[in-house]
């Protein structure tokens, strides 16, 4: 049975309605918060006054081996041709911590810490400057465990950080946190 002129007018109307339909909904549920939004091509700004970090659980914050450390930690740390200087921390501010930064985000050491759970009889540990450490990877960072020491430490390098700042760490650290 054929389709009326009417009938076929009818269909085809609602089909250029359900059309613009779908197109106006794209545009208004799309032009919320997109998903995987380009890459910003401006830089973030510099980091700027007293660092601002969280306490963790650091039963040993307050051994000798963590005082000893802290006071003999330098004043600034390279990383590649960049001098990273100590940075001062926000109050109140953990104990037995300290930050080295040029603007971006900030290196960070915490003494004391407890043992980490991913340092198992398997751990690949890499040893630098004469000292063993644990490396765990993060998103934007890396933290590097120091092990077989009287305590545990914790470096935390974001990404792009020259080697240096563990070499130099590494350096003062074998000279000043005894062996376990």
């Amino acid at each position: 049975m054929p389709l009326s002129r009417a009938a076929l007018g009818i269909a085809v109307a609602l089909a250029a309605l359900l059309l613009i339909g779908v197109v106006v909904l794209a545009q208004v549920l799309g032009s919320g918060t997109d998903a995987h939004p380009a890459p910003s091509s401006t830089p973030a700004a510099p980091r700027t006054g007293p660092v601002p970090l969280v306490p963790v659980d650091a039963p040993d914050a307050g051994s000798a081996a963590c005082g000893s450390l802290l006071s003999a930690l330098p004043d600034a740390l390279t990383s590649g041709a960049t001098t990273l200087h100590r940075l001062p921390l926000a109050a109140p501010a953990p104990p037995a911590t300290a930050a080295w930064g040029d603007g971006g985000d900030p290196v960070v050491l915490r003494c004391g810490l407890n043992r980490p759970p991913e340092l198992t009889p398997t751990a690949q540990l890499r040893l630098i400057s004469g000292v063993n450490w644990l490396p765990i990877e993060g998103d934007r960072s890396t933290t590097w465990y120091l092990v077989q020491r009287s305590v545990y430490v914790a470096l935390t390098v974001p990404v792009g950080t020259g080697t240096g700042v563990l070499q130099g760490v590494s350096e003062v650290a074998g000279r000043v946190v005894g062996v376990r």
